[in-house]
């Protein structure tokens, strides 16, 4: 019975060290920790303020990214599909806000935040940093690359994102 107890006591001073130096080495990791008097860490601007790759997180947050490309293609969409050409070049085409707004409340309700998005993507243009429901119901807002194109590039992208999120 004894040498049973020593056994369990073995492996459990072993689970402990195995602990003790998992910790040591996620706190040599971390540039907060000072009290174990480890060098600090460096980290490229890549890898800084990201999460460890195949974690929780970074599956989240891939899911996410996933879920606004789906949104903002959408919101494309709905814009060549309701949107009409511009005079000067029929190839863009243009819907009011205030238009857009009133088709696109039934779909989403994160109508300006796509909006921006999509101009940092260089899909759309608009004038103004910031859109607000009534106040900017005139402001034009134009689709500025073909809907075939970004639909190509964007569904490319999902592709792609789609197999580096395990399911």
């Amino acid at each position: 019975m004894s040498s049973l107890m020593l056994e369990s006591l073995s492996d459990k001073v072993a689970m402990f060290d195995q602990n003790a130096n998992k910790h040591i080495t996620s706190q040599s990791k971390n540039p907060f920790s000072s009290g174990l008097n480890l060098p600090k860490p460096t980290f490229s601007k890549e890898e800084y303020g990201r999460p460890e790759a195949g974690s929780k997180s970074d599956i989240r947050g891939r899911k996410a990214s996933a879920h606004i490309l789906k949104e903002i293609l959408e919101l494309c969409d709905v814009i060549s599909y309701n949107g009409t050409p511009c005079g000067d070049q029929p190839e863009i085409l243009g819907i009011t806000f205030g238009d857009l707004f009133n088709l696109y409340v039934h779909i989403n309700d994160k109508l300006v935040g796509l909006l921006l998005r999509a101009r940092k993507q260089k899909l759309v243009d608009f004038e103004g940093e910031c859109l607000f429901q009534r106040r900017d119901d005139h402001v034009p807002i134009f689709l500025i690359r073909p809907i075939d194109e970004i639909r190509r590039e964007y569904r490319q992208r999902l592709d792609e994102m789609a197999k580096e999120i395990p399911k």
